[in-house]
């Protein structure tokens, strides 16, 4: 279970990996960001926007990360929304996030 300010979803689900029907505990980080890409089964990508500083320049610069999070059922986030997304243990090789909330989207 969630312990930060996330809201519990409507809808009920029985995905073991999820952080409020499930058995899945959240730690360390938690981001926002848009998700690019759902075409996978339960698992999307997330992009996060963030600026580096450049001490030679005295700038910023604008980059971005790609995140592969978890999607449970009962959230079921499509493309162009924007998550939250928290840090959780390894669901698989390159997961290591879950999807905790859905802010705005179509």
């Amino acid at each position: 279970m969630t312990t930060r300010s996330t809201k519990k979803p409507k809808k009920t689900c029985n995905d073991p990996n999820c952080p409020f029907h499930g058995t899945l505990s959240i730690r360390g980080h938690t981001l926002e960001g848009v998700v690019i890409s759902a075409k996978m089964d339960k698992t999307i990508v997330v992009r996060r926007d963030y600026l580096n500083y450049v001490p030679k320049f005295r700038r910023y610069e604008r980059r971005h990360s790609h995140i592969p999070a978890h999607n449970p059922p009962c959230i079921n986030v499509k493309e162009g929304n924007l998550v939250k997304i928290a840090e959780c243990r390894s669901i698989s090789k390159t997961v290591s996030f879950v999807v905790v909330e859905k802010l705005e989207g179509k």
